[in-house]
């Protein structure tokens, strides 16, 4: 492995852990002040508060006990992008459940300017501002 995907790899591990210490400070030590989250649901949270905002329910257990089991991890180290496909595991109200999904991260140096959240889902949500 090269230099910079073994750095980005790091990033993107560093990054699913804290996330699954439900360690909100450090996470979000990792974005950018303009970065952006781009959620499941197709709503981008745009800039460090808007993030962190997106985040809080989360962390702050309103869901239940989530973790992310990583599957696989691709990375392009020319471009600075890293995809990572995980299980989502959550514990609602002693309801065990899970998913699937992947993020697509944009790193820029050490910080993650974009992280957009695909999810597999039961539900198909449209969205017709992607429309061309």
């Amino acid at each position: 492995m090269g230099s910079e995907r073994d750095r980005l790899h790091r990033l993107t591990v560093d990054f699913l852990d804290a996330f699954n210490r439900c360690d909100l400070d450090t996470m979000m030590g990792f974005f950018a002040p303009g970065g952006v989250y781009d959620q499941f649901d197709g709503v981008a949270a745009v800039g460090y508060d808007a993030v962190r905002a997106a985040f809080e329910p989360q962390f702050t257990g309103r869901f239940g006990e989530m973790k992310f089991l990583e599957e696989d991890l691709f990375i392009d180290a020319d471009t600075g992008k890293v995809m990572v496909s995980w299980t989502c595991t959550l514990d609602a109200r002693g309801e065990p459940t899970a998913w699937r999904g992947l993020d697509l991260l944009h790193w820029e140096g050490d910080k993650l300017v974009r992280k957009l959240t695909y999810a597999k889902a039961k539900v198909l949500q449209l969205d017709a501002s992607l429309r061309p």
